[in-house]
């Protein structure tokens, strides 16, 4: 049988984190079918250039094990920026014999530089790593789903030798949005990204996106890169993500200052998101200032992690007139908590300059919550006409949307968010792999097609039928040897 494994490397190794792309990896993995399509599913990992299946996603259990854990990551990911570096000089060089030095220079920096010290690491985890993985030998036609935020992690080299021995190669896009909007980026996570998309145009196979207009934006990307002959060999297909919070539990606390917040009758709006340019706070900020200056009551609840270039936001946050009166900011709320916050609120608001999805709407909408966002493509795609939205360059059109449902008390959308349905993430992970399975299928047989057609002896009307014998190709070993 035909085996998708599915990749969740960063995720292995940091199951604590829980921003977007985390979320959908661990949800995903976690609700992965045995088989799909006739494919058996396999969540796998890449460490330390061999193949694991995953037995168990949880985080390490003690504070040393963790501690080293960190310690190695950050080794695997000076080694990679490592490789990275020499691979640009590679492609900067003409000469063959240059090409050469730079390799041979490369292998003998990092043999002595990273070499001993992630020997040693690596011996000293193996133990603990036994128990949430096992080894496992690739074979030929299996299909590596890179699911997890590849671009962190040291397996470049390691994907390119399973793919020389009869891997294909599918990339879960999530967004292209550090290479066509960088500026929302520090340089350097720009460049990473840059840097592994390059790759991945020329390493996969397949690529299955998170919505269709992300997919759509790939295929238009890879054509531009590579020409629309070598785009054609590919294929490009795109799944949805899931709703549910996986890490809400009964147990936990509600934190006592977002409870707070809603037990006063003024409504309550909700921002969920990592605290980054692109999610485009001040322009909510703009917009609830000028529905505060016009009379309106409402709250601003504003709930996510501080990111990357939001110094000057988060100033004007702690110093707003408006702090802890009308405007709140929680950065660190359990999933206990963001539940009863979209259990709560009034409406999410959502003014994203750009996003691959938008996770924190389906998560509303599948509650019964109403969203206010931003009007773009992926958005469209997404609430449909359940969403009311909003003009990015006029944040007078969302105080305009806030004070309409403040004075009438009806949500101001075309349809009712409670008529709207979505999957869960039992479905999202069927629809990944059915999605991939069925794509590899088509791609599989046409390849079979291509192959007899060009395999066709050539006959004249006059010439006897011949016997034509077709080699069976060489398998490749399935042994690794890295």
């Amino acid at each position: 049988m035909t085996r998708l494994m599915v990749e969740c490397t960063h995720v292995f190794n940091h199951p604590k984190l829980n921003s977007g792309i985390q979320r959908v990896v661990r949800n995903v993995i976690n609700q992965l079918p045995p088989n799909a399509q006739g494919f058996e599913c396999i969540p796998v990992v890449l460490l330390n250039g061999k193949l694991y299946q995953v037995l168990h996603l949880a985080p390490f259990t003690t504070p040393v094990l963790n501690t080293l854990a960190a310690f190695g990551d950050r080794l695997e990911r000076l080694s990679h920026r490592f490789w990275q570096w020499q691979q640009r000089l590679v492609a900067k060089c003409t000469s063959q014999l240059a090409k050469k030095l730079i390799y041979f220079s490369y292998r003998l920096t990092a043999f002595g530089t990273f070499g001993v010290s992630l020997r040693v690491f690596r011996k000293v985890s193996r133990f603990q790593l036994l128990k949430r993985c096992a080894p496992l030998r690739h074979q030929p036609g299996d299909q590596l789903v890179l699911l997890d935020s590849s671009w962190h992690s040291d397996i470049f080299p390691h994907v390119e030798q399973l793919k020389h021995e009869g891997v294909g190669v599918i990339a879960v896009i999530y967004d292209l949005i550090p290479v066509t909007h960088p500026h929302f980026y520090e340089a350097r996570p720009a460049q990473v990204f840059s840097e592994w998309f390059d790759w991945i145009v020329r390493t996969a196979d397949g690529y299955i996106a998170i919505s269709a207009t992300v997919r759509d934006e790939v295929r238009s990307e890879v054509q531009r890169r590579i020409g629309k002959v070598q785009t054609e060999k590919r294929w490009f297909d795109y799944f949805y993500l899931g709703a549910e919070l996986d890490l809400h539990s009964e147990n936990v606390i509600v934190d006592p200052c977002l409870q707070r917040i809603f037990n006063s009758p003024e409504p309550v709006f909700l921002m969920v998101s990592t605290i980054e340019p692109r999610k485009n706070h001040a322009y909510l900020l703009d917009a609830f200032d000028r529905a505060w200056a016009s009379g309106s009551n409402a709250k601003l609840c504003i709930a996510g992690h501080v990111g990357w270039k939001s110094d000057e936001l988060s100033s004007r946050i702690r110093n707003h007139p408006e702090l802890n009166q009308r405007l709140f900011m929680f950065n660190n709320l359990s999933d206990t908590s963001l539940e009863y916050a979209y259990a709560h609120a009034s409406s999410l608001v959502f003014p994203s300059f750009v996003e691959g999805f938008g996770l924190p709407l389906v998560e509303a909408m599948k509650r019964g919550l109403p969203v206010m966002g931003s009007d773009i493509a992926v958005f469209r795609e997404i609430g449909r006409d359940f969403m009311a939205y909003f003009d990015l360059n006029n944040p007078q059109s969302l105080a305009d949307l806030i004070d309409k449902f403040e004075r009438s008390g009806k949500f101001p959308a075309t349809r009712d968010v409670g008529e709207w349905s979505w999957i869960g993430w039992r479905e999202a992970s069927l629809q990944l792999v059915e999605h991939s399975a069925r794509n590899v299928r088509t791609a599989m047989a046409r390849d079979v097609e291509s192959f007899e057609d060009t395999s066709e002896p050539v006959r004249t009307a006059t010439s006897k039928p011949e016997i034509t014998r077709l080699r069976t190709p060489t398998s490749v070993s399935s042994s690794p040897h890295w």
